[in-house]
């Protein structure tokens, strides 16, 4: 109840408080509803791409500045001045001809500093027909053609200091200028950014206004052009209103209910077909935080941009509650989860859409999570059903393929992208809530581990049962599409509690010695029967997931350990089959079905002394039918026709490992 109530809160916490606009419409759509008429006054709200083209316009019109540094211009003018006088003073050229001269090169500094020298940088930066020059407190707005460019100077010098052949003089006059002039105008990115923030904080985001009462759209209409940006517009309004304490009151009211009924669905989902997981306070906490993890990644992310809601993996949920649990729970609480979603993203029913379709391919398509190209191959799929579904979508609202928004192809692709994080996110799962996937299952399934070795080597026989068990079962489960690397796992370690008392079994009697003899047969059952609670023991403290022990407690059921139960009939005439009773639980799902009838059928194989067709096909059907008859699979989720698949499976399988070989020549 603790964790219900809190994650209620948490969810709600999370969710906008804004209003919510009660009417759904779709672009090319006819209006479902009654006649629509404002609620109150409103303003009509630009499109994106209205404001887009608006923004574009004035970031392309708007007034460069460019920065003229008269330090510069006035050093320049010393320098050449200070270089160029000692030069003509000791010329023998007449006194005229160095005024003229003199007048020359001040008439090239004035001409070239009127406006000034720009820099190759800030010459690339010119965008518009006139800049505006700024000089201290003074601004001008002038053509960049006024402006003097690198290119320019060397060729202006020569045209201004006379004819050719240039006396000496001339030439070292003109190497000065060359050499001293320097740029002077500079690009002012600041004051030119400044500028067009200011003009685009004036650009407006209305452009009308729609009185209260005013009829905005009548039913059937089609939902288009004009009628479509006004209801935009009221939508947005409604959903960026602040409510007052009153109002706001009642919006957490509603969404408190909804997300309860939600999380109560997911509770009597566990508690009417996943018992076990329901009574689990560990996994219900797990199943709980991944919902939580995804409604907090999208809310943060529709603050942040709603546009990035795409490119959140939140497919990741099946996946991982598949990796943990099994597909049915895994979909079952993705599609709340969506549900839930609803609530905080734009388009919701698009989005709903598109996501509950990712995520049945997702439950569909993966198998065998631990395979990393299997992953990869649903992880396409995935990513591919989003485009198709996107593109469908946009036609239909559209009306064709030309304004598709092909940013969002690529939040898909980091979408798929980012999913195949699962392999790792799984593995810090694990660690953090002691939860067993495919993966630790393989680790787990691994003949070289600490208990399986220990296994071998203390009950050869057994270990070598289990082998063959495994196979059985994995096969099995094949065949009717159960978790196969479950069932192998489980049946490695089925019967780990034999190596306590291995001599005990006889698949690990080596000589005709049998310490059953000196026991009677209750005392002889209940060394039996104690392999199964030795088993958990063992396993729990080798910190073997609960997976897996659920295979040790339930490979027996609660049926008979019917030799000795018979021996003690024919004893005493009568037996308590209680006391001869493995004490269970029946198996509750198909892999732990499928464990028991592997399980017996290879035991009693090995009692079979001429191994026939014949004889098989009778054994399998004599024990499997049994078990069926005792209720041993009433609580597992396995349907008629696939006992019978198991069977022929098992029938196979059987003729394969006891084939008769032809009898060759001494």
């Amino acid at each position: 109840m603790f964790l219900y109530i809190g994650t209620i809160f948490l969810v709600v916490y999370l969710f906008p408080k804004g209003g919510q606009f009660k009417y759904e419409f779709q672009k090319g759509k006819p209006w479902q509803y009654e006649n629509y008429y404002a609620p109150f006054d409103f303003a009509i709200q630009k499109s994106a791409s209205e404001i887009e083209t608006e923004t574009q316009k004035i970031k392309e019109n708007s007034e460069q500045f460019f920065k003229y540094n008269e330090e510069i211009a006035r050093n320049v003018k010393i320098t050449v001045s200070e270089k160029v006088v000692p030069i003509l003073a000791s010329s023998e050229l007449s006194d005229q001809f160095k005024i003229d001269v003199e007048a020359k090169v001040n008439s090239i500094l004035n001409t070239i500093y009127k406006y000034g020298y720009i820099t190759p940088e800030s010459e690339q930066q010119i965008k518009n027909l006139q800049i505006t020059l700024r000089s201290g407190n003074t601004i001008q707005k002038i053509s960049p053609i006024k402006l003097f460019k690198s290119s320019q100077i060397l060729a202006f010098i020569n045209s201004q200091l006379g004819v050719q052949p240039m006396t000496q003089e001339e030439h070292a006059i003109l190497n000065i200028l060359y050499e001293e002039i320097k740029p002077n105008v500079s690009f002012d990115e600041s004051f030119t950014e400044k500028a067009l923030q200011e003009n685009l904080e004036k650009i407006s985001y209305t452009k009308g206004l729609i009185s209260e009462k005013e009829r905005i759209i009548l039913k059937g209409d089609i939902v288009e052009g004009e009628k479509l940006v006004i209801l935009n517009s009221i939508k947005n309004e409604f959903e960026s209103q602040v409510w007052s304490k009153s109002n706001y009151n009642w919006i957490v009211a509603g969404y408190t209910i909804l997300v309860a009924l939600a999380f109560s669905m997911l509770f009597l989902f566990l508690r009417k077909y996943r018992i076990e997981i329901f009574e689990n306070n560990t996994k219900v906490t797990f199943i709980f935080f991944n919902i939580i993890l995804v409604v907090l990644l999208l809310t943060v992310l529709v603050k942040y941009d709603a546009k990035y809601i795409y490119a959140a993996p939140i497919v990741t949920l099946p996946l991982v509650l598949k990796a943990f649990f099994d597909a049915r729970l895994g979909l079952f609480t993705y599609v709340l989860t969506v549900m839930l979603l609803g609530f905080i993203v734009p388009n919701s029913f698009e989005f709903i859409f598109l996501q509950i379709i990712a995520g049945i391919v997702t439950i569909l398509t993966v198998s065998e999570l631990y395979k990393r190209a299997n992953l990869f191959i649903t992880v396409l799929q995935i990513t591919l059903v989003y485009f198709v579904a996107y593109f469908a979508f946009s036609i239909i609202q559209e009306g064709n393929a030309q304004n598709l928004n092909y940013e969002k192809f690529l939040y898909f692709v980091i979408n798929g992208a980012a999913t195949l994080f699962v392999l790792p996110l799984i593995y810090i799962f694990e660690k953090l809530f002691k939860l067993v996937s495919d993966e630790s299952l393989k680790e787990l399934s691994n003949t070289n581990s600490k208990l399986l070795r220990a296994l071998a080597e203390n009950a050869p026989g057994t270990f070598q049962h289990s082998l063959q068990v495994a196979n059985l079962a994995e096969a099995a489960a094949n065949e009717i599409n159960a978790n196969s690397m479950l069932v192998r796992t489980g049946a490695l370690y089925h019967d780990i509690g034999k190596m306590l008392n291995p001599m005990y079994f006889t698949e690990n009697q080596s000589t005709n010695v049998n310490p059953h003899n000196e026991l009677t047969p209750k005392d002889s059952a209940s060394i039996i029967v104690d392999h199964i609670l030795k088993g958990i023991e063992l396993a729990k403290k080798n910190r073997i997931p609960d997976r897996i022990i659920d295979f040790i407690r339930t490979h027996h059921g609660t049926t008979l350990v019917y030799y000795f139960y018979k021996t003690e009939e024919k004893l005493s005439g009568s037996a308590d089959p209680k006391d001869f009773q493995y004490p269970g639980p029946i198996p509750f799902s198909k892999e732990t079905a499928i464990l028991m009838m592997c399980d017996s059928v290879e035991a009693a194989s090995k009692s079979i002394k001429e191994p026939t067709a014949q004889a098989f096909d009778n054994l399998v059907e004599k024990i499997v039918n049994k078990q069926m008859e005792d209720g041993q699979f009433m609580n597992a989720d396995i349907t008629f026709k696939e006992l019978q698949t198991i069977k022929k499976v098992l029938k196979k399988k059987l003729k394969n490992i006891y084939h008769v070989r032809i009898e060759y020549p001494e």
